[in-house]
């Protein structure tokens, strides 16, 4: 495929990166030469010096041959006139990066698509529900819906107290078991575990299960002394933690603490419909947070613009009782550091978001794709089309790549798990986990083709 990508900031150079590994023709194109500077030689990148917004500088991109054109420039109003321009010219799909919520309206879709803008996309949103979702189960470190929860993805810190460690997962996780294991992390490696594998104490594990099920899980992990949240502490008033505090559950009590003093004033204007109390002070000093009751809260998040600050303070609210820690870790080196400290879920924007764009490239029908940080792997939600590969065999006779593996799916609103010898059916959702694998691999299963 061919991939214009307007605006080389964190999430365009990300993508770019991303793209290059899977092989795709991929320009980035800036403005801004020192934003340009060595990606062409450190990656198979193409780079090119224009505006996003010029229409000579977009036919010199090559942008009437494009298959997909994403701005992701740090300016709105740009990212949409540039993928305006670039459909008129001939750019088959197009994704602008946007600051204002009123635009996901889904009733606006066709209007935007009109203009020749595809798809919007809305980093902070995106970081803020998996933030949500993260508090409304304490216990749990990543959480992935299939179909509003008719399938669940579970990513859990396994401790002593978790009942099924030491024992190989065949005598767990048999045909008409409740639940999955469809991944393992330990230390820096990621398994993805066969019948005499075994979980052990401290591995991050990946659990499939439906959602009657979720209490099962927690109790077999052990994590049923682990309290609801209901009094949250978010450190940073960013665009992310507005997105959060505004869709925080009724029953959660939410707290800001911001150091700038506008920046109070603000989200004060900001959350002026919600219950939310804005606090001005430094969320690192342990005096402001006893006096705020830090010793009653059940979850503390991070979300400041520097990665050391947002690690630092979760480690300091985990040392004053706090289960429940989120951190925003901007920079992809900081995360497997942030996972050896053990400082909770880590967010990161740039690999959401980029999770995000890289359905769009898919043939396949593609509902839902997910980047798994801590397991250097990719979840993907694929709706099987008629005729295609999948349906012909049961899953143990699809021959999947080494490091696919199918979890579950979901049939008339109806989660399942599958085992080897499940048949998947045409219309069929299906979630995919893919370790250290081109995902294009393994869509090809799931379009019609005539031969198998």
């Amino acid at each position: 495929m061919k991939i214009i990508i307007a605006g080389a900031g964190a999430v365009g150079t990300h993508l770019a990166k991303l793209l290059s590994r899977e092989h795709q023709e991929c320009t980035l194109m800036d403005a801004d030469p020192s934003r340009l500077e060595g990606l062409d030689t450190d990656y198979d990148i193409m780079t090119m010096l224009g505006s996003p917004t010029s229409i000579k500088a977009l036919q010199e991109a090559g942008t009437d041959e494009a298959d997909l054109f994403v701005a992701v420039t740090p300016d709105e109003s740009r990212n949409m006139n540039a993928c305006i321009l670039a459909h008129a010219i001939g750019a088959k799909k197009t994704v602008a990066r946007i600051d204002n919520y009123e635009y996901l309206d889904t009733k606006l879709k066709p209007f935007f698509r009109k203009l020749g803008i595809d798809s919007l996309i809305y980093p902070e949103v995106l970081a803020a529900q998996d933030i949500i979702n993260g508090l409304k189960m304490s216990w749990v470190r990543q959480r992935w819906d299939v179909h509003g929860g008719a399938l669940v993805m579970l990513g859990v810190k396994l401790r002593e107290t978790c009942e099924i460690l030491n024992q190989p997962l065949k005598e767990l996780c048999g045909p008409d078991d409740p639940y999955h294991i469809v991944a393992i992390k330990r230390g820096g490696d990621t398994i993805i575990p066969g019948g005499n594998d075994e979980l052990r104490n401290l591995d991050f594990a990946y659990f499939m299960t439906t959602r009657e099920y979720i209490p099962y899980i927690r109790k077999v992990a052990g994590k049923e002394h682990y309290a609801d949240v209901k009094n949250v502490i978010i450190m940073g008033g960013s665009k992310t933690t507005v997105r959060t505090a505004l869709t925080t559950p009724d029953y959660m009590n939410v707290k800001i603490i911001e150091r700038d003093q506008n920046r109070c004033d603000r989200l004060n204007e900001l959350l002026s419909d919600t219950d939310t109390m804005v606090i001005h002070g430094d969320g690192r000093d342990i005096g402001m947070l006893m006096e705020e009751g830090i010793r009653n809260t059940q979850a503390f998040v991070a979300l400041t613009e520097n990665a050391e600050t947002n690690i630092l303070a979760c480690l300091t609210a985990k040392k004053l009782g706090v289960r429940k820690t989120v951190a925003m870790v901007e920079n992809l080196d900081y995360v497997d550091m942030a996972e050896g400290l053990d400082i909770g879920t880590i967010i990161n924007k740039k690999t959401i978001a980029a999770s995000h764009i890289f359905q769009l490239m898919l043939d396949a029908d593609v509902s839902n794709m997910r980047s798994l940080m801590v397991a250097d792997s990719d979840v993907a939600e694929f709706t099987a089309a008629q005729g295609s590969p999948v349906t012909r065999k049961q899953v143990k006779d699809l021959g999947l790549p080494t490091g696919v593996t199918i979890g579950g799916l979901v049939r008339h609103n109806v989660g399942m798990l599958v085992n080897g010898n499940s048949q998947i059916e045409a219309g069929d959702s299906v979630m995919v986990f893919c370790h250290e694998q081109n995902i294009k691999k393994v869509e090809k299963y799931f379009k019609p083709r005539t031969l198998w």
